[in-house]
């Protein structure tokens, strides 16, 4: 029976985009803010009732779903799962958007045009993505070891999110891109929202095509770093495909929203970095210190919360949008000097281990010795550090006084007893 729950979600699911495309943007125009974010706003109410419809799926056994799944999860567990997944997959998705931004600025596409390109690419990346999520669960259900290959790639991840720019959009050195143009002829112009024409008598593809092999390319790349991250918060297939499809879906909504101010966004990228990071050493650790999803979500949440308002306070726009956060530090990896290189390894490493320290707040361990660890290491390269571990050692100063004034007085007490 638990067939008739995956065959009704992808009826849902496709009557949503019937009801998007052939209902609401039937035809192509420009999507206005204000219409992106009722648009948006919509979404996330949809997913958090259906965030609600997981709750009682898996709390009341509805047609014995809660027996066939293979993790055994209550209606609490699965809802928290489900959620802190979406936030997630969306979270990450922000990235996509900064690249898919400068893909359409690169092919100068029209704005009434956009919306009909993220349409057919979110289609794709749906059936991408439900490909990619059931062989990952597949995998790491029959070889368990390959959660430690995602937790390293993850880390890996946020590397190269750390370090390498994203405002060089070179199309002709796609592969997906250079095999389609030797394919099929390719027209300079667009034709309304058509993706191919006939020109001259010869059937070609529009650069609205182009742009799409593009988007679509893009999305695989992206998804091989969200695939493994929500991995590491459920291996229900159910709620990864499923958190995976509600972030996907108000995508393009999402797009439209942050368009205009996306290079307002200038810490998002660091908080992502740390992001990724943070789900690369909970995926590590999963096996000997595993750390519950709602730790994980409210770190999540901080996460994101601190980009948006480090973003919303610094105020000036980027004027270096899309790049590395870094890049001041470096102008291309290939030609990294020793003192660059030391400074990249550092961050990475006392990151890592401030995250580990962060973590052991909340769960039993020695947080009072890997948080100044993590912070004696990257106060060698950062101010921000220092800053910190100034204060974390004032604090810690001023809790072995308080301590010994309290010794002091039980021993003074003694002695007159």
């Amino acid at each position: 029976m638990s067939a008739v729950i995956w065959i009704g979600f992808l009826i849902f699911v496709v009557a949503l985009v019937l009801l998007d495309l052939g209902v609401f943007h039937r035809k192509s125009h420009e999507i206005k803010v204000p219409e992106a974010l009722a648009w948006t706003a919509a979404w996330v109410a949809l997913a958090l009732v259906f965030n609600a419809f997981v709750y009682f799926l898996y709390d009341n056994n509805w047609l014995g779903w809660a027996n066939a799944s293979v993790h055994q999860l209550n209606g609490q567990q699965a809802a928290i799962q489900f959620f802190t997944g979406y936030l997630l997959e969306k979270s990450l998705s922000v990235d996509n958007l900064f690249v898919i931004a400068m893909i359409f600025s690169y092919f100068r596409v029209p704005l009434s045009e956009q919306h009909r390109v993220l349409f057919w690419g979110i289609l794709g990346a749906l059936v991408l993505r439900g490909i990619m999520i059931f062989a990952g669960v597949a995998l790491i259900e029959r070889f368990d070891w390959l959660v430690y290959v995602f937790g390293l790639l993850l880390l890996a991840s946020a590397t190269k999110m750390l370090l390498v720019r994203h405002d060089n959009i070179c199309p002709d050195k796609n592969i997906a891109v250079r095999l389609a143009r030797k394919l099929y002829p390719f027209s300079p112009d667009f034709d309304g929202s058509r993706f191919f024409t006939i020109k001259n008598g010869q059937r070609m593809a529009t650069p609205l095509f182009l742009t799409l092999v593009l988007v679509e390319t893009s999305d695989v790349v992206f998804a091989i770093d969200s695939i493994p991250a929500i991995l590491a918060v459920t291996r229900d297939p159910f709620l990864v495909f499923t958190s995976n499809v509600f972030a996907i879906l108000g995508l393009r909504s999402l797009y439209f929203a942050l368009a205009g101010m996306m290079d307002r966004f200038r810490y998002m990228k660091m908080s992502l970095v740390f992001l990724l990071a943070y789900i690369g050493v909970k995926m590590l650790l999963s096996h000997h210190y595993p750390i519950p999803n709602l730790v994980s979500l409210a770190i999540i949440g901080g996460l994101l919360s601190v980009g948006v308002a480090a973003s919303i306070v610094g105020g000036a726009r980027d004027t270096a949008a899309l790049v590395s956060p870094i890049v001041d530090e470096l102008d291309r990896l290939a030609v990294l000097t020793y003192k660059q290189a030391k400074r990249v390894v550092i961050l990475i490493v006392g990151s890592t281990i401030l995250i580990v320290g962060v973590i052991m707040i909340f769960l039993p361990g020695p947080a009072i010795l890997v948080i100044p660890l993590g912070l004696t290491l990257l106060a060698a390269e950062y101010a921000w550090a220092r800053l910190w571990l100034r204060k974390f050692r004032k604090m810690a100063d001023d809790i072995q006084n308080k301590a010994e004034n309290q010794v002091n007085k039980w021993r003074g007490k003694q002695e007159v007893k």
